[in-house]
């Protein structure tokens, strides 16, 4: 259902803090011009924890309203909270979205089968397709390959976003799974090896800036040329590095509007970049050519 390079939306915020909703008309114009093939706000990226329920909900009309059908949008309405989360995919649908991001449930711990009632709960009466989120590094909980297997058998669930870090699980996914599920990345340096083993795309962070340099890669490689997809690989790296030199989207945001691109300020409890890190990302932008 998804494929190719997805932006996770950082969330503009004007001067005075509050949601830049023609920055994010800007945003979203920006993916359309670029071939990114889809966008999610209120991902990790987007800052979604900072978010007010009415701040989400504007957040999803104003990209809906932008991407005008052109690209769909998968929209970041997970939590800890099961019944919550199915209202939050409940207001998306309402709204236009066209599929769901659903992060595992972060602090409650969940067992395994705890996990399936969760996404299984969302699948049944959220209303919309969902892409399931696996990101351990943030939830403390990795929700295993037989429990995405059980889950891949609800229509409604046609996608993963795994973040895990963990490549041989990966590919346990996707052998057992196969095409029932699409695999994206959800670790921009590890988009290559995933696409190795099954994947079709990512949710990126990077993707925030290059789009187009992530499509090429992936479109390199799914027509057989992969040594070319390695080369365009190793050409991101320094990029995606940068990337991660603090707590995302700490130094996309900063990248951000280092380019100009003016997407503003952080929310407590992140805020600005150290200023050796400013310094090291503004010379990684100068060395691949960005700045």
């Amino acid at each position: 259902m998804f494929s190719g390079a997805i932006p996770a939306l950082v969330t503009p915020f004007g001067k005075d803090g509050s949601l830049n909703t023609a920055k994010v008309n800007d945003l979203v114009q920006f993916h359309i011009e670029k071939g990114s093939r889809a966008v999610v706000p209120a991902g990790t990226t987007g800052e979604s924890p900072a978010l007010s329920g009415d701040e989400k909900r504007l957040l999803f009309e104003t990209v809906v309203k932008a991407a005008g059908g052109k690209i769909p949008v998968i929209a970041g309405t997970g939590g800890n909270n099961t019944a919550q989360a199915v209202e939050m995919t409940r207001m998306a649908k309402e709204i236009g979205v066209d599929a769901a991001l659903i992060v595992a449930p972060y602090y409650n711990k969940p067992t395994q089968e705890g996990l399936y009632r969760h996404y299984m709960e969302i699948a049944d009466k959220g209303g919309l397709p969902v892409v399931i989120y696996n990101v351990p590094g943030r939830t403390s909980v990795n929700i295993l390959p037989e429990t995405v297997e059980r889950l891949s058998d609800h229509e409604k669930i046609v996608a993963i976003k795994e973040a895990s870090g963990n490549i041989a699980q990966i590919s346990e996914i996707h052998l057992r799974c196969g095409d029932r599920l699409t695999i994206l990345s959800g670790d921009d340096p590890l988009t290559l090896p995933i696409l190795a083993v099954g994947g079709k795309g990512t949710i990126s962070v990077t993707a925030n800036i290059v789009p187009e340099r992530i499509n090429a890669m992936i479109d390199t490689f799914m027509a057989g040329d992969t040594e070319k997809a390695l080369e365009l690989h190793h050409q991101l790296e320094p990029l995606h590095a940068a990337m991660f030199l603090e707590t995302n989207p700490i130094p996309v945001k900063t990248a951000m509007n280092m380019l100009g691109m003016e997407v503003g300020d952080f929310r407590l409890p992140l805020c600005e970049m150290s200023k050796a890190n400013q310094q090291r990302l503004r010379d990684i932008l100068l060395e691949i050519g960005i700045l």
